[in-house]
């Protein structure tokens, strides 16, 4: 597995795995800590939660799964603005650590932007790193200016990533917020990285997917995973899906495959806002 490097320089994959409508089914409760469980086997060790996620219940789901390999992974969390005083953070921190079973968390991030002043809230993920709750923090869903302001601040320049929605039909980040988030060695964390399966049967994607003999959805994850400076987290609901999306990382496209896909899905030719789900 092909790894991208934080601001710390330590090495985590380009590709993990997200948890975003998992653990809403119970039915389904078994399948999905076991796809999860394959995905850590097979290299994609970063794996992506949120304390909003089935209200909490994500968070159960993922420290079943990592219970008994929790040092072979990336564990990652987010805190909704609502928490994000510096008194709220720790106590959903707690709280995740608790649903997680685990003691810290690899990163931790501010899920958007809220009311709370972004002063407070970097107080609250420095006090954090200080108690050895986390490791490193981050943010989500922040544009450029959110960015730039946030490293204007006293220790702000120590964001560790900007999780954003980033994917073929959605290319607006390549106009500013990614080349300045290369240009400082800020890795980007792309979700939805294959825009929830909308592609459809997409012409050029279909043809292109064929020539490599595989979906569409395993095209798209490959072309965002072919940025530098970018790691992707797909969701993993099934053991099928896992195996599709560890393939991604291994296919390679060429330069005139990239062209067709540009024509189709053409990249931003100004600044635009930046896009959420």
């Amino acid at each position: 597995m092909r790894t991208v490097s934080l601001p710390s320089g330590e090495p985590v994959p380009v590709l993990g795995q997200g948890t975003w409508h998992l653990a809403e089914v119970p039915a389904r409760w078994s399948d999905e800590v076991a796809a999860l469980r394959l995905g850590i086997e097979l290299g994609m060790t970063v794996i992506d939660t949120a304390e909003m996620y089935a209200e909490g219940r994500a968070e159960e789901l993922v420290g079943e799964a990592v219970a008994d390999r929790r040092d072979q992974v990336f564990l990652c969390s987010k805190v909704l603005p609502r928490n994000a005083t510096r008194a709220g953070m720790a106590r959903s921190c707690e709280a995740s650590l608790r649903r997680l079973g685990t003691d810290r968390l690899d990163l931790y991030l501010l899920h958007w932007r809220g009311s709370t002043p972004l002063e407070e809230t970097l107080a609250g993920f420095q006090a954090l790193v200080r108690d050895g709750k986390i490791r490193y923090w981050g943010v989500s869903n922040f544009d450029l200016d959110d960015l730039e302001e946030l490293v204007a601040l006293d220790g702000g320049a120590d964001v560790t990533t900007d999780q954003v929605l980033y994917n073929i039909a959605h290319r607006g980040i390549e106009w500013d917020l990614l080349p300045w988030c290369r240009d400082r060695g800020l890795p980007v964390m792309a979700y939805s990285p294959v825009d929830q399966g909308r592609f459809g049967r997409h012409d050029v994607l279909r043809d292109i997917a064929r020539r490599h003999g595989v979906s569409i959805p395993e095209l798209a994850l490959a072309w965002v995973l072919r940025q530098d400076g970018v790691l992707a987290v797909p969701r993993t609901g099934s053991v099928a899906h896992v195996r599709e999306n560890r393939a991604a990382a291994e296919l390679q496209l060429t330069a005139a495959e990239l062209v067709e896909v540009d024509r189709a899905f053409p990249g931003p030719d100004a600044r635009q806002p930046l896009e959420v789900l």
